[in-house]
């Protein structure tokens, strides 16, 4: 299997990254399409195997999978100047570009073409994405073959195509949300005397911590509150101080905001 990944930035060069070192693709088999050779150090000293080309892109028609990774308003521009190579009708067309639907990305292919609209997250880097993944005209072989791909980079769902923004906000846009809950907690742990290093170290075991029980026990994220809320204890002060300053809230609130649909 042959993939052509266009775009070298942050996402395009850490799915190539991730999926040089998985073990599932040879990497002489992904060839990256950096426009300007900026990431190609970067991307060689993952893998001196992967083929990264500059403004090259004469992959385009060999691919048997093309994943997009470029800013979304480049995508049009991009394929509507490269039409004429990808010319093969069974090529998955693959865009990992936020808010690019699957309609605008077959007005600008073919009208058959099998086509994917993919949300990972950064975490992609560390191939601990959550990804969700939206289709049209793509059969079960060439869903699964898409599937298999981004699941050696996390986990992966498919969903309706209509569920995306909500999904983009989330994943892709909640991984920073989480990142900032890091920063406040160490920030209040600096403030009461934890050091930088230790304050994020205990954060971050406390969250792996967390996401443990919830996935062994599958219980409510309330129900592992209950347990560690006894009356008049300090957990329960410091959950209603959260509360009175909006911290539901202000979650709500800005997953709300970033679900532009």
């Amino acid at each position: 299997m042959k993939i052509t990944i266009l775009g070298a930035g942050n996402m395009g060069g850490a799915i190539a990254c991730g999926l040089a070192v998985s073990g599932g693709l040879q990497p002489q088999d992904i060839t990256v399409i950096d426009h300007k050779g900026k990431n190609v150090p970067r991307l060689r000293e993952v893998s001196e195997d992967i083929n990264v080309v500059v403004a090259d892109y004469s992959s385009l028609l060999t691919a048997d999978i093309l994943i997009i990774a470029v800013k979304p308003w480049m995508v049009e521009e991009v394929l509507k100047t490269h039409k004429a190579l990808l010319e093969n009708p069974k090529q998955l067309i693959v865009s990992v570009a936020a808010v690019v639907t699957l309609a605008q990305l077959q007005e600008w292919t073919s009208p058959r073409q099998p086509v994917f609209r993919v949300v990972p997250n950064t975490a992609i880097a560390v191939r601990q994405s959550m990804t969700y993944i939206a289709s049209q005209n793509a059969d079960k072989e060439q869903r699964e073959q898409v599937f298999r791909i981004f699941s050696q980079l996390g986990k992966v769902e498919f969903v309706e195509e209509k569920l995306i923004p909500a999904i983009t906000s989330l994943t892709s846009c909640g991984i920073a949300f989480a990142f900032r809950y890091i920063r406040a907690a160490m920030e209040g742990g600096i403030e009461m005397g934890v050091y930088p290093d230790q304050a994020k170290d205990a954060v971050l075991q406390t969250l792996r911590g967390a996401i443990d029980l919830l996935e062994a026990n599958g219980n409510h994220p309330e129900a592992e509150i209950d347990k560690v809320t006894t009356a008049g204890g300090i957990t329960i002060k410091g959950l209603n101080e959260m509360e009175h300053a909006g911290f539901t809230s202000a979650v709500i609130k800005g997953l709300k905001a970033s679900n532009i649909k």
